[in-house]
This record gives C-alpha cells, structure tokens and sequence, in this order.
C-alpha cells in the first residue's frame, strides 16, 4: 500500500533539494502541508507533492515557450 503522507524529509528526497528549500515551498504555501501531532511535525500529501511537480512542469514549458518566442 502507498503511503498518503509523506515527511518533509521524503518530499527533499523526491525533489533532491536541500531541507531549507523543502520548508520554504511549505512556509509560502507552494506546497500544501499539515502539521500533525504534538512535535507538529510537517506532512504532505503524496498527491500534493505530485500535483506540485506538474505545476513546475507546467510552468517550465510556458517560461520555455516565452523565451523562444523572443529568441526568434
């Protein structure tokens, strides 16, 4: 069974990025996250997490088509 929750250490694993960068796109809210039990130690959501990585895509290819548009 997948897990629903993941920690924030699994999240900067998937995205291979630092601790500092994972809090940061919590703290902003780009990435939807709980805190949960008396540590209120941070969670999110696997489907959260993949909904972020397709908004990056997303907005990789407009940042992409925009540069080409004034490349050409």
């Amino acid at each position: 069974m997948e897990k629903r929750f993941l920690s924030l250490a699994d999240v900067v694993e998937t995205l291979n990025i630092s601790m500092a960068q994972g809090y940061a796109l919590v703290r902003t809210g780009d990435l939807p996250a709980i805190q949960v039990g008396p540590k209120k130690v941070w969670r999110v959501e696997a489907a959260e997490l993949e909904s972020y990585i397709e908004r990056m895509y997303a907005k990789s290819r407009e940042r992409l088509k925009g540069s080409a548009a004034t490349d050409g």
